[in-house]
């Protein structure tokens, strides 16, 4: 049984940042709205299924707008198709408005996407679209945003939005079983030769598509020009440009639609990372960084559980917030969901990562003793899955869903988008307030919860993972049972489940010497402008 009242303002405030605490008023952007639908998709397979079908509704003189980290046009989003290419050329060939802001990205040989994303560009402006490389960023930063905007001018009600974690790129289109896309990217042979991929994303409706075409048109129309800002690079971009193979500068959009009506009980504030650049964007002047923000003020509220999925949880910046919840909240546990090893080989890729990871964990782990979990995962072959989603879960009540990782990168030098959704719902289920604060149980954020539960743990149903401290003994009881079959040389069936306990490879006194000024320059670098960084504080 569930039950639905409207958020009195003061509960909102409680948990989501006001314009105030946002700290940008430069951008247009609203605090927060309410009357969405969100609707979690976990999986590529999922996620590219859903829009596929929302591209295709897309009629001539409506919008598909899109930022993108990576993007590989021949990646298909069906097992028969169409690809990337294919659906989105498709649009532009029926009248649909199709602009895209894709990262310029670094050279392919440091494991990167130029050449995937130059290729995007090109294949889908023979077809009327207008892409554009963006490079507008800070020293070894990105842009990392991964949304999909799609509008419907005469009738705003159709309107649908995606935004998370998942790129339209290679590797990405896995599903539950978790063997991995058919159109792999290169990785660490620790993954195969089809990498498992584990992500999420969220499909939106009602007046936040409308935030979110604000968010994608403020970066748009910011006159501060999108060219590289190494002078090699902008003059080979120049050149292409001149030779009709880039398109540099952003043609002007069409007029913005009105808001979606409410459909749906959501609340969803969008939060964003914008470092300080020069020159400054017009919408986010000293930058932005309304995620760690955002992060802070939910973690600030935390009493029983938090449950994390992150790609990297580095940084003791960003773990000093997770510690100091539970140093003093004594019945507050933090399960972790993250890789088993880096995406890249090599000791100048791991080292690094490893590092930032080790010290993050050390302190968790010394701050609360016994109750920090943190797991990988493994597919039922046992091969690691790597885990790209971006998933937090406070209490059962507050629940992010975002292109961030818990890492000082994400917090303050690339440029991120997530949302928060606070569902009015009440979950009857018990423990109907785990937190005793009065804020209940939210339906929204639990769901997602036991959503992933069930499938980390191969269960059928939700009992004994309803409860914070039941869930937690069942992801200890479910990585430890598979850990002893591993260490038993894997006699007798596989216990149920997909959790590991992760056992980060320790790394030497010389290791750790090499690796810290890269890890803190390259791996994890700091955007904030420099009175925040002296002040510690976002």
């Amino acid at each position: 049984m569930i039950t639905c009242v409207p958020e009195p303002e003061d509960d909102l405030t409680t948990w989501l940042l006001t314009d105030a605490e946002r700290d940008n008023p430069a951008s247009a952007l609203p605090p927060w709205t309410a009357g969405n639908l969100a609707e979690p998709l976990v999986h590529g397979a999922v996620y590219f299924d859903r829009l596929v079908d929302a591209v295709r509704d897309l009629e001539s003189g409506d919008h598909l707008f899109f930022t993108d980290w990576r993007g590989d046009p021949d990646q298909l989003l069906r097992p028969d198709g169409p690809t990337v290419d294919e659906l989105f050329s498709d649009a532009a060939r029926r009248g649909v408005c199709v602009r895209g802001l894709v990262w310029r990205s670094h050279w392919d040989g440091l494991s990167f996407s130029k050449e995937e994303n130059a290729s995007l560009d090109r294949e889908l402006e023979e077809d009327g679209a207008v892409v554009v490389r963006d490079q507008r960023v800070r020293r070894v930063g990105s842009h990392h945003q991964k949304i999909v905007v799609c509008r419907h001018p005469a009738d705003p009600s159709r309107d649908v939005a995606f935004a998370g974690g998942i790129d339209l790129g290679h590797t990405r289109r896995d599903d539950a079983e978790h063997r991995g896309d058919p159109q792999p990217q290169s990785m660490s042979s620790a993954y195969g030769d089809t990498p498992p991929w584990h992500d999420v994303q969220l499909q939106l409706r009602g007046p936040v598509v409308g935030v979110l075409d604000d968010a994608f048109r403020e970066r748009w129309d910011d006159p501060t020009s999108p060219a590289s800002e190494n002078p090699v690079a902008w003059v080979h971009d120049k050149t292409l440009q001149w030779l009709g193979r880039n398109q540099m500068d952003p043609t002007p959009l069409p007029d913005q639609p009105a808001p979606p009506p409410p459909c749906g009980p959501h609340v969803v504030q969008t939060l964003r990372t914008y470092p300080k650049v020069w020159p400054a964007f017009d919408f986010a002047p000293q930058g932005e960084r309304s995620i760690a923000r955002g992060y802070t003020k939910a973690l600030e509220r935390a009493r029983r559980l938090v449950y994390l999925e992150d790609q990297y949880l580095w940084s003791s910046d960003v773990a000093d917030h997770l510690a100091a919840s539970l140093r003093e909240h004594p019945g507050l546990q933090l399960v972790v969901v993250v890789p088993r090893v880096p995406d890249q080989e090599g000791a100048f890729s791991e080292r690094p990562q490893q590092l930032g990871q080790a010290q993050a964990m050390d302190l968790l782990l010394g701050a609360a003793p016994g109750r920090v979990h943190v797991f990988d995962l493994e597919n039922h072959e046992g091969t690691p899955v790597y885990v790209h989603a971006k998933v937090c879960v406070v209490d059962d009540v507050w629940a992010e869903v975002g292109s961030d990782n818990m890492n000082r990168r994400s917090w303050t030098h690339d440029s991120e988008l997530s949302n928060a959704v606070l569902d009015p719902t009440r979950d009857d289920r018990e423990p109907h307030d785990p937190a005793g604060l009065g804020d209940g149980a939210r339906t929204f954020a639990r769901d997602l919860r036991l959503q992933l539960a069930r499938e980390h743990l191969d269960a059928d149903d939700d009992t004994g993972l309803v409860d914070p401290d039941e869930f937690v003994a069942a992801c200890v009881a479910s990585a430890g049972a598979l850990d002893a079959w591993h260490a038993g040389d894997r006699v007798g069936p596989r216990p149920p489940g997909r959790l590991r306990t992760h056992r980060p490879r320790p790394l030497t006194r010389l290791e750790k010497i090499w690796a810290t000024p890269l890890y803190r320059l390259v791996h994890d670098p700091d955007g904030r402008p420099l009175r925040l960084r002296l002040r510690h504080t976002y």
